[in-house]
């Protein structure tokens, strides 16, 4: 069994609603080991667009990394994920954060995910649930990584569901 972390987001719809059904829909595939708290956050790259709930769970899973995106993003397209702008609105964002300390680029598949390091939307959930997992290439544990992150803290704001519940 290999640990991983998924990164899930939503801005359409019920939010938190949707976020559940994906957890619903993993853990149906892999198993969950633990979810973060969910975050509201201000959207980045395209701000034109309603704010994000955010969160982070723990996985364990025998899929290997290729199958396992797929299964996330075949997982999007059966929770109504259509194709949209790149960083635009979309009901369900499932991403693979770390796939237990490998590093790997196989054309789609770039792990851990490239630009996690920028985005305090992920880190701050991530550093909840794992806060001294030390990014593989950066050589830092995930709180280190959160702390050298520049933004408004009043455009993430931690809500009282968590992720899995």
């Amino acid at each position: 069994m290999v640990e991983a972390f998924i990164a899930l987001g939503s801005n359409i719809g019920d939010r938190e609603a949707n976020i559940k059904a994906a957890l619903e829909l993993l853990e149906q595939q892999v198993k969950i080991i633990k979810t973060s708290d969910l975050y509201e956050t201000k959207p980045m790259y395209i701000e034109k667009q309603d704010w994000f709930l955010n969160g982070v769970a723990k996985i364990e899973t025998e899929l290997p990394p290729k199958e396992l995106l797929a299964l996330l993003k075949e997982n999007e397209k059966k929770l109504g994920r259509k194709p949209v702008e790149r960083n635009g609105p979309r009901i369900i964002d499932l991403d693979i954060l770390f796939y237990n300390s490998q590093v790997i680029y196989e054309g789609d598949l770039q792990i851990p995910h490239p630009k996690m390091g920028e985005r305090a939307f992920v880190l701050g959930p991530l550093s909840e649930i794992a806060g001294d997992f030390v990014h593989p290439i950066e050589g830092k544990t995930i709180r280190e990584l959160l702390a050298g992150v520049h933004y408004d803290k009043s455009e993430i704001k931690a809500q009282k569901s968590k992720a899995g519940t």
